[in-house]
């Protein structure tokens, strides 16, 4: 692996560090040594603590004292916050997506969901994951609204939801989408913002259901 470049270390490597919790590189709850992968990187301790110190503040990662700093585990109750949190935002999201630029966000939706119309019981599911995150980013983007989408980046909404995985399956879930984009084609803002809502409800409610089991 090449060594970062960068004026501000930290940055690059809080996203490097990011991406390999998102793929499952550092697992939840593995110890993080930092020796390693500042070695990895070709940084120095450093920059690489001032990032880790910033993935602690945004929930990836947990310092516990006299043990050191490990991938933080979300448990099943967040999980549920956050999806509430994201139900919220992207029903505003959508309305406001509406308005602006209806017909360029159904055409790039569209795009991104165009390889699977025709395979949806045989498809790659990373692929389709990658669609699905970037489905749910693109409305929050065209929105249009900096603080709204300051809110999803900065509170690491989707990146949380990321981790997760694909709750339902593709089976189920592309109809949905394809459902959606046909709602703000016609500019229904009414009906894309419940599709919206009962798209996410869904997901969310499975994981109630594992909390319940839980208990």
């Amino acid at each position: 692996m090449n060594a970062i470049e960068h004026t501000d270390l930290s940055k690059p490597i809080y996203d490097k560090v990011k991406q390999m919790i998102l793929s499952n590189e550092l697992k939840p709850g593995e110890k993080i040594v930092q020796e390693k992968i500042a070695k990895q990187l070709g940084v120095s301790r450093t920059p690489l603590h001032k990032a880790l110190q910033q993935l602690e503040f945004d929930y990836f990662v947990e310092s516990i004292p006299r043990r050191g700093m490990y991938v933080r585990k979300t448990d099943i109750k967040e999980l549920i916050d956050v999806f509430d949190t994201r139900e919220g935002l992207e029903t505003i999201a959508v309305r406001l997506a509406i308005e602006n630029n209806p017909h360029e966000l159904a055409y790039e939706l569209r795009t991104l969901f165009k390889p699977f119309e025709s395979s949806i019981n045989s498809i790659n599911m990373e692929a389709y994951a990658y669609a699905d995150d970037q489905f749910h980013k693109l409305l929050v983007k065209y929105s249009g609204n900096d603080i709204l989408n300051r809110l999803y980046i900065f509170g690491n909404i989707n990146s949380m939801v990321v981790q997760t995985g694909l709750l339902r399956s593709p089976a189920e879930t592309y109809k949905e989408h394809i459902d959606i984009i046909e709602a703000i084609e016609k500019q229904n803002t009414e009906l894309a913002e419940v599709l919206v809502k009962n798209h996410i409800r869904l997901s969310r409610n499975i994981l109630a259901m594992q909390l319940v089991n839980e208990d």
